[in-house]
């Protein structure tokens, strides 16, 4: 653990760092939403197996991400073309990958990632959450059981990473269905707002300045203090979204944009432009004009993973989401075969 924390200091002092993080469950990829309220025994049976990686020892140095092996962890195109995006849109900087699970990639997944060896910036790391949290303020949390009371246990866990990684790591976070349109490199501090009442988890930088490790410091409190394995929302947005309106002394989100001690919270253009119920505009030629209008000044989109996975789309179709691929991850959409 202290070899990796020295790493990342030294990648933090020279350049910044870029966090790309989501939870891997062996060969279990992204799954549909499920509903919050009483889950049935057959729900609850299906995330009590899953929750079982995260309690596997495992080493915490760097991984061999093309061994090949039978089954392994997915990725799939959309989730590599996030990754490129990042590391296209921003060379100077370190893109990090961290993997719980103690499996290897999945062959589908290796030949995707051969199209990202020439990023020399892509940087793939194995974490196990016993030395991870050590010496945070998330120890004794961890170690209580507390987050075994989840209902969305590869959910909470990526909410859980993100908040302790900037807490421990001066950066920028990322979910891996966010594509990069431009880049980070000189920004620091700051998130988006999701719409008028919530403050977006997906794209969030926490800096070395005193405002980003006060915020830093304060979320991870919130996220111990107040965890609800029963609220899907809660350990997420939910938690950028309650500090933010203590630290900047705002009720509404509109009085906080560009105005926070420092800290920038950008407008909901900047990395939601496409409201998470209009998230098919994405995967339609109709109106594609109009929906790449609104996307062209945005930094970063969030394609809505959890609701959009399973919709198809053609390599080469005009859909605004196959364009964009096209132009800013390239090498996977390219090179992942005649759908993407």
């Amino acid at each position: 653990m202290e070899k990796m924390k020295r790493k990342f200091g030294i990648i933090c002092g020279l350049s910044g760092i870029l966090c790309l993080l989501w939870v891997f469950f062996n060969n279990i990829s992204n799954g549909s939403v499920i509903n919050e309220g009483v889950l049935n025994i057959e729900e609850k049976l299906i995330i009590n197996k899953e929750i079982f990686c995260y309690f596997d020892p495992s080493r915490t140095d760097s991984i061999e991400p093309f061994n090949e092996k039978d089954g392994g962890i997915v990725l799939d195109a959309r989730q590599c073309c996030s990754i490129e995006s990042a590391a296209k849109m921003n060379p100077k900087m370190k893109i990090y990958l961290l993997i719980l699970s103690p499996s290897n990639f999945a062959p589908s997944t290796q030949k995707l990632l051969t199209h990202l060896e020439q990023y020399k910036n892509i940087v793939i790391r194995r974490i196990f959450m016993g030395d991870y949290v050590k010496n945070s303020p998330l120890e004794d949390w961890w170690a209580s059981g507390k987050f075994k009371t989840s209902n969305w246990p590869k959910h909470h866990m990526s909410d859980v990473l993100r908040f302790l990684t900037l807490w421990k790591i001066p950066g920028i976070y990322m979910d891996l269905d966010v594509v990069t349109l431009s880049s980070f490199e000189n920004l620091r501090d700051f998130v988006g707002a999701e719409d008028l009442d919530t403050i977006a988890s997906c794209v969030m930088s926490f800096g070395s300045s005193e405002i980003g490790r006060k915020i830093a410091d304060a979320c991870i409190d919130d996220l111990k203090n107040n965890f609800r394995g029963d609220i899907w929302r809660n350990n997420g947005p939910d938690v950028i979204t309650r500090i933010l309106h203590k630290i900047c002394q705002a009720d509404a989100i509109a009085n906080m944009i560009d105005s926070c001690h420092g800290f920038t919270i950008f407008s909901p253009w900047e990395f939601t432009p496409i409201y998470y119920s209009n998230w098919k505009k994405y995967f339609e030629v109709k109106d594609k004009d109009e929906t790449l209008k609104l996307i062209n000044d945005s930094l970063a989109i969030h394609t809505w993973n959890k609701l959009s996975h399973s919709e198809p789309i053609k390599v080469g179709s005009p859909v605004p989401y196959g364009i964009i691929a096209n132009q800013y991850c390239p090498k996977i959409y390219n090179n992942c075969g005649s759908w993407f």
